[in-house]
Formats: structure tokens, sequence, C-alpha cells
């Protein structure tokens, strides 16, 4: 079950009218900071830019990034990938409308299959939530248990040990929006969620949203990050709080 599988999810969540304050706000928090983390890794590195865009969606960052002229020439290429056909057509027709198909490209790949890629980059990044999507392997929509505490999540696991393997040396990797947890977090996704017409499923129990449509997406504390990613040393990894009520945060990990 992948969610951008369905043509309505697409329209659901990529257009602006239907998305929350908060989700709008997030947005454009983790692009002011993404920003600053690009110009920081060029600056260490002294020359252009390897990037890959796990989960590129509608190629919001790279339209973004395509529009500041100071930030588009330190980039050598920009490489994203999706596991949704949907999100693949989309970025393509961008790619082409802004005719940069020189110096950027997408493909249809499952992010559990980084490796394949067989490339290294500068900088790996993974925005708007993106990554709290990941949900484990053998998740059971339909009979999951409430109040399972998430110890591990073997897929969010996998796909960032690869993707960490895949940074060039001095590179990052960057989680570009994650969801806290806490109480009023999970009202606002589950608020998100039914204004799209979904019917949610899980309850406080639960440290993440799922939905009856196949919608999941998780939220985390600093402790959980740790534990999923305990094979990145602590101190490469930072974490940037993207508002001042505790809905979402920034992590950026150092190689």
């Amino acid at each position: 079950m992948e969610m951008y599988n369905k043509p309505q999810h697409v329209e659901d969540t990529f257009t602006e009218s239907n998305l929350s304050e908060y989700l709008l706000q997030a947005q454009w928090a983790e692009f002011v900071e993404l920003k600053k983390a690009i110009m920081e890794v060029y600056k260490k590195k002294k020359s252009s830019l390897k990037i890959l865009d796990i989960g590129i969606g509608d190629a919001r960052i790279l339209k973004h990034l395509f529009g500041i002229k100071e930030l588009w020439d330190v980039i050598e290429h920009y490489n994203g990938i999706d596991v949704a056909p949907n999100c693949i057509d989309i970025s393509n027709k961008i790619i082409k409308d802004l005719n940069i198909e020189n110096k950027a490209n997408v493909q249809l790949l499952d992010a559990v299959k980084l490796k394949d890629l067989n490339k290294k980059y500068d900088l790996i990044i993974s925005t708007w939530f993106t990554v709290g999507n990941f949900y484990p392997i053998d998740f059971d929509f339909e009979n999951f248990k409430h109040g399972d505490k998430m110890l591990t999540n073997d897929k969010f696991s996998m796909i960032l040990k690869q993707a960490y393997e895949l940074l060039n040396p001095n590179g990052e990797l960057i989680i570009g929006s994650m969801y806290i947890d806490n109480d009023e977090t999970r009202k606002k996704q589950e608020n998100s969620y039914k204004n799209f017409g979904w019917t949610v499923t899980s309850n406080q129990k639960d440290c993440f949203t799922a939905t009856k449509d196949g919608w999941w997406s998780q939220r985390f504390t600093q402790q959980r990050v740790y534990d999923y990613l305990d094979f990145i040393p602590k101190e490469k990894i930072s974490f940037i709080p993207l508002d001042t009520y505790e809905f979402s945060m920034m992590v950026r990990i150092k190689k």
C-alpha cells in the first residue's frame, strides 16, 4: 500500500488550499533552514553539490531552489526519487517546463532500494514529513495494536541507513521536518486528515496517525530518532525546532 499511488491523495496533500496553516508554516520553516544547510555544506566542500531528494513528491523543493539563483548555482546535479508514479509524472513535467533536464532528473524507486543508485551525494534530503510516512514493513493497517511503543521501525532505519552510506565525507543527511510526538500535534494531524475526508483509525495511545484510506504518519521524540538511528553517533545528529509550539523539527545528520 503506497499512499501517493492514489491520485486523490496527491490532489489532497499537494493543493495548498487544502492544507492547514500548521502544515504550510512547516513547509516554509523547513525551506528556510534547508537553504542555510545547503550553503553551509557548499562552503565546507568548496565546490558544487550533488543532491538526492528522497520522496520528491510534487518537486516543491526543486522548484524553489531553481527560483533562487544563488542556491541553484551551487548545485551540480539534483536527483529525485519517489515510489509513486503520480509524483514522478508531476516532477518530470516540472523539470521539462523549467528546461533543467541537464541538471535534474527523477526516477521511480522505492527508498528501501536506495543502495541500487550506486552513487554518492553531498546532501541527501527528505522533506515535509516524508520520513514519518515510512511505516514498518509488516504494519497491519486493519489490525494494528493501539499503544504499541514502536521501539523499532525497520523501514525507517533501513532507508536512512542506506542514505547515510550514500553520503560523501562531510556530507549531510537532512530530514526536513518531523512531527514532534505530543498530544496537541496528534490532534492537528488528525484534523488535517479529517479535512481531507479521510477516516482516522489510530488514537491517543499511538505515536502515529493512521487512516482507513491508507495514510500513515509517525511522530517523533529526540530519543526515538536516536533509537532508530543507533548506527549513527549521537554527536552527529542535531535537532532544529521549526516553530514555537512543538509541532515540527528538522534533523540534520553529519557524515
